[in-house]
């Protein structure tokens, strides 16, 4: 969906990661997206610069001396300042450090929805708690709620991995694994008949390896994930040292991942018996290097998964899977 298409009132699916946020939505039979950087860089005022961002179409907002450009174009003015983008989240939820979060939040999401039609539904995704941690999301989740439901929307928040598996599982019943590989976080929801049977996410992900790929390398945070999503794939040992430093954390995260899946299904008491292998289906902007979903089998199998796994596939568009889901959920449950 493009910025200046015009909001129908259709039901719409908000997936709001760390990294980005992405709005789905359906004209017909056919899925529309947009997406946007969920982070801000700020720049002096000028009225010349103010004219030329409007003239670009670039998202910005003017606040006293400065000029705050907010979502993908801020990567760029990042990289041309030679500093980190601002971020509106940390881990999966809003930030408790960036004075600035709840401002920058509604503005991203704001200029991404477009006018409310009446009583238009609304799907959010949030982040399932940490592994072996007490849930903590009270406070993200009721204050995404309460900055939609502000601008007009009937709302409801939906388990990132479980839309992961109304995304890509029907043709299964919604039985088998979501994986969604984010920024902040990877969550993970294991559904039997789309009922959610374990949720639980891991700190290590996207912001943990570019964070650091940078201390290894003496790069930038910003730098590091541009590289990262400009061409890295797996290839084993690279001469290049920061292709080696992304590569080396890629692993360790995969491992993390594996090894908390394996702990979660140890610990969890409510576990049906499955009369069949169950497909998994990776997701999320980290998993979109080439060679992801091989590396990620060969280490479930190093690993020795406990559960029997049918196939081991990348979602059909893994950048917009979760919003996908979060759709579905608002066309069906709201």
């Amino acid at each position: 969906m493009k910025s200046n298409d015009k909001n129908n009132g259709t039901p719409l699916g908000l997936d709001v990661g760390t990294s980005r946020i992405c709005l789905a939505s359906r004209a017909g039979e056919e899925y529309q997206y947009r997406t946007q950087l969920n982070a801000f860089v700020t720049i002096p005022y000028s009225r010349i610069t103010e004219s030329v961002l409007k003239k670009e179409g670039i998202s910005h907002a003017v606040n006293g001396a400065e000029i705050v450009v907010h979502g993908n174009e801020s990567e760029k003015f990042a990289d041309l300042l030679d500093v980190d983008t601002r971020r509106t989240m940390n881990h999966g939820v809003l930030s408790s450090i960036e004075p600035e979060s709840l401002s920058m939040i509604r503005e991203i999401i704001g200029s991404m929805v477009g006018p409310v039609k009446d009583k238009q539904k609304l799907c959010y995704t949030v982040p399932a708690a940490s592994l072996g941690s007490e849930d903590n999301l009270t406070y993200h989740d009721a204050t995404l709620r309460q900055i939609l439901s502000d601008m007009g929307y009937e709302v409801r928040s939906i388990n990132e991995g479980l839309a992961v598996v109304y995304a890509e599982l029907e043709s299964t019943n919604y039985t088998g694994i979501g994986v969604s590989c984010g920024g902040g976080l990877c969550n993970v929801c294991l559904c039997y008949l789309s009922i959610p049977v374990l949720s639980f996410s891991i700190p290590k992900a996207g912001d943990y390896i570019d964070a650091s790929a940078a201390s290894m390398t003496g790069e930038r945070a910003t730098r590091i994930r541009m590289l990262k999503e400009d061409g890295f794939h797996f290839n084993g040992f690279y001469a290049d040292k920061v292709k080696q430093a992304i590569g080396v954390y890629y692993d360790d995260m995969i491992h993390g991942l594996v090894s908390g899946m394996k702990e979660a299904v140890k610990s969890t008491r409510k576990m049906p018996k499955m009369n069949r292998p169950l497909p998994m289906v990776l997701s999320g902007g980290t998993s979109m290097p080439e060679g992801f979903r091989d590396r990620f089998e060969s280490i479930m199998k190093e690993e020795n998964f406990a559960l029997p796994i049918s196939e081991i596939r990348m979602a059909s568009d893994p950048l917009h899977t979760a919003a996908r889901g979060a759709l579905v959920a608002a066309l069906t449950d709201m």
